[in-house]
């Protein structure tokens, strides 16, 4: 569900269906019909299971603090569809989105696509009117039969793979690899995180057929945490940054930070632009992420994970964060992913779990997530708001995570954002 979609589909009287249809033959004809946008774009093009959003953002603020337009396309919202198509951090507007939709009423699209491949068409036509140096393109599901996968990047990022979406990619990491994998195109330079050894030899390949350069984290790229801040090494470009001082917190967020100078230093050379070290540490302390460890709310913390591997990454950034505070937390999740071994994951650091509700048809009941739970003391939560912001006079810490549907609807409940 991509919220606030349908009041365009309803205004314009185009149809499209909701549900997910890996392929890229209807996407092409589309585009085709819209006389091919993504063809006028030069592109960042980012797949992977986790720190796809972080990677971006990093990207997005190293390029702006050099003096490039940047738009952007992420997924889920955080908000709303709005805030899933950006240009240098301003969301597209409701005007800039009905003469889109005007443009693809006019072409014939109705009928035609799925509502992310429609997104992705309107996405690629606002970049394209707002003429934007670079595009950052997150890919919505894998990569090989993603609709997104319809550019030539300047450069592919790849930032983590684990086991996913296993009905559409397939059952173990290999077959997931083989689909992250489709997004690196000949001659271009991919550059990637930190893999398990059989997804590692998917890409390996991927890269070796297609005469790809490949950059990765641990072998030409690394990054030094310190006390003082991030230091970036960059073997093949003899390249060495100190003192890179993050906001977005946990060992992780220093990978992907890496990975994102790494991409941006292709991007650099691809503009001709002067690389200034200084530029690049500005922007790595001006990434900032909604619903990544996210203060929300004094003592109240929003972060988006969903998955086994993210739920690592969260526990691991509470024990360097707040090694000696209590810790509850506030989650629902979606029914088709790993809920068991996430809650298992998250029990390490806390034994308060409070079960909520969300408005999404894949919702997971809390009810019944809630008999998946081995913690001391867990409730289902009903009064979620006054719950949240009793929290705040509460000892200790309070982690709402899961679903990033979930984030969504509790930002708007607390916070009043329509």
């Amino acid at each position: 569900m991509i919220v606030g979609l349908d009041k365009y589909k309803n205004e314009w009287n185009i149809k499209s269906s909701n549900e997910i249809k890996p392929g890229l033959d209807a996407i092409k004809h589309a585009l085709n019909l819209l006389d091919n946008p993504q063809d006028k774009l030069s592109v960042v093009h980012i797949a992977g299971t986790n720190g796809k959003g972080s990677t971006l953002t990093f990207i997005e603020q190293i390029a702006m603090h050099h003096g490039l337009n940047v738009g952007k396309f992420m997924s889920p919202c955080i908000v709303d569809v709005h805030d899933q198509i950006q240009s240098n951090g301003e969301s597209i507007t409701e005007q800039e989105f009905n003469q889109i939709f005007e443009r693809m009423q006019r072409a014939g699209l109705s009928g035609k696509l799925t509502d992310f491949e429609l997104l992705t068409c309107a996405a690629f036509l606002y970049f394209v009117n707002k003429k934007v140096d670079l595009v950052l393109l997150e890919t919505g599901m894998g990569g090989r039969e993603d609709c997104t996968n319809v550019v030539t990047p300047i450069v592919s990022v790849i930032t983590s793979i684990s086991l996913e979406h296993t009905k559409f990619l397939g059952s173990d990491i290999s077959s997931i690899a083989k689909h992250k994998a489709g997004i690196i195109k000949h001659e271009k330079l991919v550059v990637v995180g930190v893999l398990p050894e059989d997804a590692m030899n998917v890409i390996e390949d991927e890269a070796s057929e297609k005469n790809s350069p490949l950059y990765v984290l641990g072998r030409q790229i690394h990054v030094i945490p310190s006390t003082n801040g991030d230091r970036y090494l960059n073997e093949i470009l003899g390249i060495d940054i100190s003192h890179l001082n993050r906001t977005l917190p946990g060992d992780h967020q220093g990978e992907n930070m890496a990975l994102a100078i790494t991409a941006f230093l292709e991007v650099a050379k691809h503009f001709s632009v002067k690389v200034d070290t200084e530029k690049i540490k500005e922007g790595v302390h001006n990434s900032k992420l909604q619903g990544r460890f996210e203060e929300v709310l004094q003592n109240v913390y929003f972060d988006g994970a969903h998955n086994p591997a993210s739920a690592q990454m969260l526990v691991s950034t509470i024990k360097q964060q707040f090694p000696d505070e209590n810790i509850r937390f506030i989650i629902g999740m979606l029914a088709d992913k790993d809920v068991k071994n996430v809650l298992a994951t998250l029990e390490t650091v806390s034994d308060e779990f409070y079960f909520v509700d969300f408005s999404n048809s894949r919702a997971m009941d809390a009810e019944q997530m809630m008999k998946l739970s081995n913690a001391a003391k867990k409730n289902v939560l009903k009064d979620r708001e006054g719950f949240l912001k009793s929290c705040t006079k509460l000892p200790g810490k309070t982690i709402v995570t899961g679903s990033l549907y979930l984030l969504t609807d509790l930002r708007k409940e607390i916070l009043n954002v329509e």
